[in-house]
């Protein structure tokens, strides 16, 4: 089953349940898909709706941040209850471990040894890790690694 089908057998579930924060986050996920959909004009992989949900992810954890700074709690947990069901749809993240072997293992394939290849040891990287790691992350180690 893809991944745009089990977030409309979730929202039916959800429906029937009467859990409405979760309805309300699932409805607003299948959105932003279709929306990426209309935009791209064709049907989207499991890889790209991936793609879509952090990136709604990462809205969540940036309002949490400002939320915070603006002194509004309530918001702020609001947030992170609709970031811990959209976290349910993402692919489990890799360990810093997991994570530094991918990127050793790629700086071995490419022949990497400067920053210089910064650029070529990303995009093979992020290539591999799919979603399951974040951008900033493995450019902190792919850095720390070349330099």
């Amino acid at each position: 089953m893809g991944l745009l089908q089990e977030l409309q057998t979730q929202m039916k579930e959800a429906l029937k349940a009467k859990d409405t924060e979760r309805l309300s986050v699932i409805r607003m996920l299948i959105s932003e898909i279709k929306k990426a959909q209309i935009d791209a004009k064709k049907e989207l992989s499991d890889s790209e709706i991936i793609q879509v949900i952090q990136r709604y992810a990462k809205q969540r954890k940036e309002s949490i941040k400002q939320y915070r700074e603006a002194g509004r709690e309530d918001l702020a947990q609001k947030e992170e209850r609709e970031l811990e069901i959209v976290s349910q749809f993402l692919p489990e993240p890799l360990s810093e471990e997991e994570l530094e072997k991918i990127i050793d293992e790629t700086i071995k394939e490419l022949n990497a040894s400067s920053m210089k290849d910064m650029g070529r040891v990303m995009k093979a990287v992020l290539s591999k890790v799919e979603g399951r790691a974040d951008g900033s992350t493995v450019s902190k180690i792919v850095k720390s690694k070349l330099s």
